[in-house]
């Protein structure tokens, strides 16, 4: 598959914000994102304005950084930012339908768009404890894997709703209920520790607390004061039912 092409914009609030778009930017590159940045693909004497235009009319998505400033300087036009917000405005006008605009919000307060991009939707980027999930969403939009996948049409109007939603390899519930299954085929406890589940799926620690979280919420799994998780029997029929393991 071809990395898709990411052009990043943003506004030079701070030497902090400068930062943390380039750490941004790099963590894409480093997830199979083909990211611009002008951090590294402008240098002095380059045309701002040429490379703003022929990046943003050959790249597949364009990730919007709206800080305060940015949303600010979009609003007055100006300087760079407004100058981006001039073509992409255009770029709108003639893909009304097109979703290759995304906002993503850094922002200390409460969330603000500028006025050209209010009615897209964003990932917000402003929580740093919850970057893991904001980047699964961002890494699952521009490579159209969605954690979900819309079903087909079926032919029975009786099928009861717990348990329709549609499964796929991607689905991060199935990924940890498949390392608490590889944990427990290893180990002589009835209780595992979640350091013991992780070193069995390459699924970053955070996303795999966030998805034992829903697995508990659906009653798959159970957890104790200390942080141990076992599975239920709700959670043994989800495992055979999905494959994971043997009747």
């Amino acid at each position: 598959m071809v990395p898709p092409r990411v052009f990043i914009s943003y506004s030079h609030d701070s030497a902090e914000h400068k930062s943390w778009v380039l750490d941004f930017a790099s963590t894409l590159r480093h997830r199979g994102i083909d990211a611009v940045l002008d951090q590294w693909d402008l240098r002095p004497g380059d045309d701002l304005p040429h490379f703003m235009e022929t990046e943003l009319a050959k790249c597949d998505f364009v990730i919007i950084v709206c800080s305060e400033a940015y949303v600010a300087k979009a609003n007055a036009g100006e300087g760079g930012v407004g100058y981006e917000k001039m073509i992409v405005t255009a770029s709108l006008l003639t893909k009304i339908d097109s979703n290759k605009i995304i906002p993503v919000v850094r922002q200390s307060s409460s969330t603000v768009l500028p006025t050209f991009l209010q009615t897209k939707l964003y990932i917000n980027f402003s929580n740093d404890t919850e970057v893991e999930y904001s980047l699964d969403e961002l890494i699952r939009a521009l490579l159209n894997a969605p954690l979900y996948e819309k079903p087909e049409i079926g032919v029975s109007p009786f099928k009861p709703l717990q348990g329709a939603k549609p499964d796929r390899t991607a689905d991060g519930l199935k990924a940890a209920m498949t390392a608490i299954a590889a944990a427990f085929e290893n180990s002589p406890y009835d209780k595992l520790a979640i350091g013991v589940i992780n070193n069995l799926t390459d699924m970053h620690r955070l996303k795999l607390e966030r998805y034992l979280s829903q697995a508990e919420k659906e009653g798959l799994v159970e957890s104790n004061l200390i942080g141990q998780y076992s599975v239920t029997n709700d959670g043994f029929d989800y495992l055979v039912n999905h494959g994971v393991i043997d009747a």
